[in-house]
């Protein structure tokens, strides 16, 4: 399994809002590429960078500095937040971004998404937020009649190779993450998930692990020192019980 940690990009510093509130934000660094660094020498190859200026805007607002992160960091880089246009998706792709995550778009314009992944592939994931079963959208403000199995049943017949999925009701929590849903996506289908959500301890990256699903996210626990990175890389790599 491959540990993503997280970065929220907003006015060029790492951040985590609450509850997704830009009013209400953490700081934690001036030097995102410092802070990827970190990442790297502590063992992790993968990161889940989300750019909440670009979320807000509907385009690649921190491009130069994503493209920082990329370059100094080494690590592979997939990038979600208001990616809603081909011209962006090749914007993020000139820089080096492994791959990008459409979310909102992917429902709403299914003709869009379907076109992407016919030409991009596996450079294009998908980000599948649920609540209650069933797929939110537009930030988690709205919550569609469409349940994560039809979802999940249509992106592997379109040809999505990877899916980042997020239960929304644990995200940031702190209280674990939704094991079931993650088993029944590894048992279910052939895309690879990334869990999102609630990963709070290293028992939570342990589980996840031992279901062999694709990767998980470490975002809040990262943070707070609740989880330590380098001891998650190595659990997820199966060097650490």
């Amino acid at each position: 399994m491959n540990i993503l940690p997280a970065i929220d990009l907003c006015g060029g510093q790492v951040v985590r809002l609450y509850k997704g509130d830009y009013n209400q934000k953490t700081v934690y660094s001036d030097d995102p590429a410092a802070y990827a660094r970190s990442f790297r020498e502590a063992g992790a190859e993968y990161l889940h960078l989300v750019d909440l200026d670009g979320a807000k805007a509907g385009e690649a607002v921190n491009l130069p500095l994503i493209s920082k992160v990329i370059r100094e960091s080494g690590l592979k880089v997939e990038v979600g937040g208001g990616i809603r246009t081909e011209e962006t998706i090749k914007q993020y792709l000139d820089i080096g971004v492994l791959r990008v995550i459409l979310g909102t778009i992917a429902i709403t314009d299914r003709a869009f998404l379907e076109r992407m992944v016919n030409t991009y592939g596996e450079k294009i994931a998908v980000g599948v937020d649920i609540r209650d079963g069933m797929v939110a959208t537009h930030g988690w403000t709205e919550t569609t009649s469409v349940s994560v199995r039809d979802f999940c049943d249509y992106l592997e017949k379109i040809g999505v190779k990877t899916i980042i999925c997020t239960d929304i009701s644990k995200d940031g929590a702190m209280a674990g993450t939704n094991r079931d849903l993650y088993r029944m996506l590894k048992n279910e289908y052939s895309l690879q998930t990334v869990a999102s959500g609630g990963v709070s301890s290293l028992d939570d990256v342990r589980a996840l692990a031992e279901m062999d699903i694709y990767g998980a996210i470490l975002g809040k626990a990262l943070y707070t020192g609740d989880v330590n990175l380098a001891d998650a890389v190595r659990i997820a790599k199966g060097e650490m019980k």
